[in-house]
């Protein structure tokens, strides 16, 4: 089977591999129908990603087809967090942040490729969704834990800084809590897209002055979304007396911030990481309750064979996509 392999940084080909035809005891093969790229794998192909060694078989946002047993044929969502279930964070439900997790398609061989073997409590039925759709749920999932984890709702005022698709996540889990969103961005053309595509229309440009109007005061919550040292930085003093900021992306840098500022405002700074068993089930229902939309979602679909020709280009106009499905 063909396997969608980064070499290193700059270099992504395809490699022929056998196709699996046995799991480990506990674990299911499941022939993969959907992947969504991700700015984890553009991260992977640019050779900015924190936890990864080369080469890696990329692909983590999956769905699938059970192969053998009595679900055979069923479609799921694949849930690529790898936990060693024995870990203090394990132990007090937090699989998320497992000591030793694995993900795949980052710690070890993803799912860019025909079929893989997935540990049983890893798939969820994906139960009126379509294989594209599924392939999304687990970048959504990222946003909507982000969002439980900040404890926002009905009428608390958000800033999502970074409108791609984690930032989307976010925002649209954030609006769906009750919150009133503003999204913070770089670029005019991405911006038009979340006002066009998903009604987000309080959103700014980096460098204009947004402490005004109903956010003069600042934000009750500040999502990062931007993977950029600078952008965090900058976010912290946006937000209002009693909020907090939210770190959704990870960089490698060191963050620094004024104590003085971060004391007098009572701040909080949350970490959020992958996602739970839950906010893969939230995101499921939200989709069949017509709440996220998926169509506009949905850049485009590129067959595996098409991703070694394309793949550097995707990178570079991902400013005008949100999100390319890869079909193996």
């Amino acid at each position: 089977m063909a396997c969608g392999l980064c070499v290193e940084p700059g270099h992504f080909t395809l490699e022929e591999r056998p196709v699996p035809s046995e799991a480990p005891d506990g674990w299911v093969l499941v022939d993969i129908a959907a992947v969504g790229l991700c700015g984890t794998d553009y991260h992977i192909f640019e050779g900015k990603h924190p936890f990864l060694a080369y080469p890696r078989v990329i692909g983590h946002e999956l769905s699938g087809h059970i192969v053998n047993g009595p679900d055979a044929g069923e479609l799921v969502v694949i849930n690529p967090y790898l936990s060693c279930g024995t870990c203090r964070a394990c132990r007090r439900g937090k699989p998320n942040c497992c000591t030793a997790i694995e993900v795949l398609g980052v710690h070890r061989d993803g799912g860019m490729c025909k079929r893989i073997a997935v540990p049983r409590a890893n798939l969820y039925p994906a139960t009126g969704l379509t294989a594209q759709q599924a392939a999304m749920v687990e970048f959504l999932a990222i946003g909507a834990h982000a969002v439980a984890r900040s404890g926002v709702g009905e009428g608390d005022l958000v800033l999502v800084a970074g409108a791609g698709p984690i930032g989307l996540g976010t925002a649209l889990f954030a609006r769906l809590a009750g919150a009133k969103v503003h999204l913070l961005d770089r670029s005019a053309a991405r911006l038009a897209l979340m006002a066009d595509k998903f009604g987000f229309t309080d959103t700014h440009r980096v460098g204009e002055d947004i402490l005004t109007g109903e956010a003069a005061e600042g934000f009750d919550a500040v999502f990062d979304a931007t993977g950029n040292a600078t952008a965090i930085e900058a976010g912290f003093p946006l937000v209002a007396h009693g909020g907090s900021t939210i770190l959704v992306s990870v960089v490698k840098d060191d963050i620094t911030f004024k104590d003085s500022e971060f004391h007098k405002r009572e701040s909080r700074i949350i970490g959020s990481r992958n996602a739970l068993a839950e906010d893969f089930q939230r995101v499921m229902q939200a989709i069949r309750d017509g709440h996220v939309p998926t169509d506009a979602i949905a850049s485009e679909i590129v067959p595996l064979s098409e991703l070694p020709n394309r793949f550097a280009s995707l990178v570079e106009d991902r400013e005008h996509l949100i999100k390319v499905l890869v079909s193996p």
